[in-house]
């Protein structure tokens, strides 16, 4: 986490980093009653038949329908990535899955798909490689953050 904190002030990004209980699904999310400035935010790691991998970013409380996104990026079949594969190309643990795991796709092997209506709000939340906090930055600040990963593809896209 101090790695990602340390480049957040590097690249000027401010952020609010909340520290709380183990979070490992948004069901916890829900059951902690936690003061985090909404939307709260979910990340599905995805492989697709061709095991091409997406990260799909967006509200927490948005229902993701797979065969509609699945049009949306030009891929077919697209499934749960394994906790291996999250920890092979992320190096995360379940309940952990987060857009700031990009810094450690070596490979470049992950497309990022951002939820327009989510880069649409006014904050966006995101555990910060481990689940026991929350980092709360501007929707234009995490594409800054992206950006900074310049060989990474990124789709913004209504996924509804």
């Amino acid at each position: 986490m101090d790695k990602l904190l340390n480049l957040l002030d590097k690249l000027g990004i401010k952020y609010q980093n909340h520290e709380h209980p183990p979070l490992y699904t948004v069901e916890d999310i829900k059951k902690y009653d936690i003061n985090i400035p909404r939307p709260h935010c979910k990340n599905l790691l995805l492989k697709d038949e061709k095991k091409n991998l997406f990260l799909i970013v967006t509200l927490v409380d948005k229902t993701i329908n797979l065969k509609i996104v699945q049009e949306k990026i030009g891929s077919k079949r697209l499934s749960f990535a394994s906790k291996e594969i999250l920890k092979e190309v992320f190096d995360l643990e379940p309940g952990s899955v987060t857009p700031f795991g990009i810094m450690n796709d070596k490979e470049n092997l992950v497309t990022v798909v951002l939820d327009k209506e989510m880069m649409d709000t006014d904050y966006v939340n995101f555990h910060p490689l481990t689940n026991t906090a929350t980092i709360t930055i501007t929707p234009n600040d995490l594409q800054k953050f992206l950006n900074n990963y310049q060989n990474k593809k990124i789709i913004r896209q209504t996924l509804l």
